[in-house]
């Protein structure tokens, strides 16, 4: 395979620089030289842009992107699914819009409009979004290139200057369609316990899906006890969403655009071609806007947590590949969010991690340093009782070059604190979550491990834990927890 390195060492940086995500390598010497070259990409840009020469910078950037649109192009006639470019960092871009251009962008347009980025400074492409440019990238049995389907560009409810690429084009990341799954005992073979994984139960199938496999997929399209979910994770944010992925009785299929919103990843489906903001859920460009994706209760927690709560469930399966190295090295201590283009919200660090809730208009974040220093928090959302389960041992998925090796961040969850109708309350003494009418212990899936209680589920309360940057630019009117 024509690998993207012999483009030459600048343009390497660069699209280092540009990509939102890394390659899966096929071993531990590609891992560190991808990751040598990510830390000299990120000296090289950062002083680039400090003389000023942004101009350089975006015109290497768009060379890159069409050496990356090549190379996917060619991976796929040749068979080969694997990613190109690895994360990094890239001067700040300044969106230029007019007033007239921000009024516009900021409406839901009609479907016919003379030209929908008139005003707008684009720092993405939107030449390959028909059925033509997309099977060239996704495959032609996911979009039909003579189909005639186009994304909408006239039908948007966010600024198309909040928009920028990040490198890849559609699917250069990509996603994983109906993956396959290993018993809890292959999982052990390369699976450390502290490392983290979104837990998700329908029903009684539970499956683990681990961040090694999926900050290098971003998006695993599946089905768990007949209900067709995208599990997703934006290693930028933080953000592990899982999604029902059905619209009006359509089943979509969801893509890695390649696109950033507020460091973001932006999702694409096949029936559309509509823009999906991951963080939210909700369509933003294309005849869907508008439209909201079900979010399915899913909690981040240790391999080690899962297998004890789960004992018979599954793990998705890593197809014995290597997926035990991290290409975000460092990036959940950096002050500097990649791709970020806004400034972070001042009341905590950028990349602190918080527990957040969201309902209608009410927002809440609860730092995790604060979850942890208290191991249970008691709160009331909106006149309905909460209670925040912690627990020790995992570790987080962005820290150090090996993911094992990373430090420790912890897992938290929300439940209504009740049980057949029995008001709860709650202690944490050495480790141990127990209540304090009955003296059962539970664990932080809200479940009753020992005791009077044991075997009783408190109500899962969907929240998610993501970097505060991003909870603050998308939540900007959140409550924080305790300040």
């Amino acid at each position: 395979m024509k690998r993207f390195v012999g483009i030459g060492s600048m343009i390497l940086m660069l699209a280092l620089a540009a990509a939102q995500c890394g390659a899966a390598s096929e071993s531990a010497t590609t891992q560190e030289s991808n990751q040598a070259a990510e830390t000299s990409s990120q000296v090289s840009v950062e002083e680039s842009a400090a003389k000023g020469n942004e101009e350089a910078n975006v015109a290497a950037e768009a060379e890159v992107s069409n050496a990356v649109e090549q190379e996917v192009i060619e991976n796929r006639a040749e068979g080969n699914e694997e990613v190109v470019g690895e994360p990094g960092e890239i001067a700040k871009p300044e969106a230029a819009e007019s007033e007239a251009g921000q009024e516009a962008a900021a409406n839901d347009h009609s479907e016919a409009c003379a030209d929908p980025f008139e005003g707008v400074s684009l720092r993405f492409s939107p030449d390959v979004w028909n059925a033509e440019g997309l099977a060239r990238f996704a495959g032609s049995e996911l979009v039909d290139p003579a189909s005639g389907l186009e994304t909408n560009f006239c039908k948007h409810s966010v600024n198309y200057g909040e928009i920028l690429s990040g490198g890849p084009p559609p699917d250069g990341i990509p996603p994983l369609d109906n993956p396959n799954f290993d018993p809890i005992a292959q999982g052990d073979e390369w699976l450390a316990d502290v490392q983290p994984v979104i837990a998700l139960v329908v029903g009684d199938q539970a499956r683990a899906y681990p961040l090694a496999i999926l900050t290098r997929h971003e998006i695993a399209n599946d089905e768990i006890a007949g209900l067709p979910v995208a599990v997703t994770f934006c290693p930028l944010c933080n953000a592990a969403i899982v999604f029902k992925r059905e619209v009006d009785g359509e089943v979509l299929r969801f893509g890695v655009s390649g696109n950033l919103r507020n460091s973001d990843l932006i999702m694409w489906d096949n029936k559309t071609l509509s823009w999906w903001q991951q963080f939210t859920g909700e369509a933003i460009v294309g005849d869907l806007t508008g439209t909201q994706l079900e979010m399915i209760p899913a909690q981040l927690v240790s391999w080690q947590d899962f297998k004890a709560a789960y004992p018979n469930g599954t793990v998705l399966s890593n197809n014995g590949r290597s997926y035990g190295q991290n290409p975000y090295a460092g990036y959940d201590s950096s002050p500097r969010p990649f791709l970020f283009t806004d400034t972070p919200d001042p009341r905590l660090p950028a990349t602190e991690r918080v527990l957040g809730y969201f309902s209608g208009d009410t927002a809440v974040a609860y730092p995790l340093p604060v979850i942890v220093e208290l191991g249970v928090i008691e709160d009331n959302i909106d006149g309905q009782d909460v209670v925040i389960f912690y627990e020790p041992g995992q570790v987080s998925a962005l820290d150090q070059s090996i993911i094992a090796d990373s430090k420790e961040v912890g897992s938290a969850g929300m439940f209504r604190p009740e049980v057949g109708g029995q008001k709860l309350t709650f202690s944490y003494e050495e480790g141990v979550i127990t209540d304090n009418e009955t003296g059962s212990e539970w664990d932080v899936f809200g479940r009753a491990i020992e005791g009077e209680l044991a075997g009783a589920q408190l109500q899962p309360i969907l929240s998610h834990t993501h970097f505060w940057f991003a909870w603050a630019a998308f939540r900007p009117d959140t409550r924080v927890y305790g300040s």
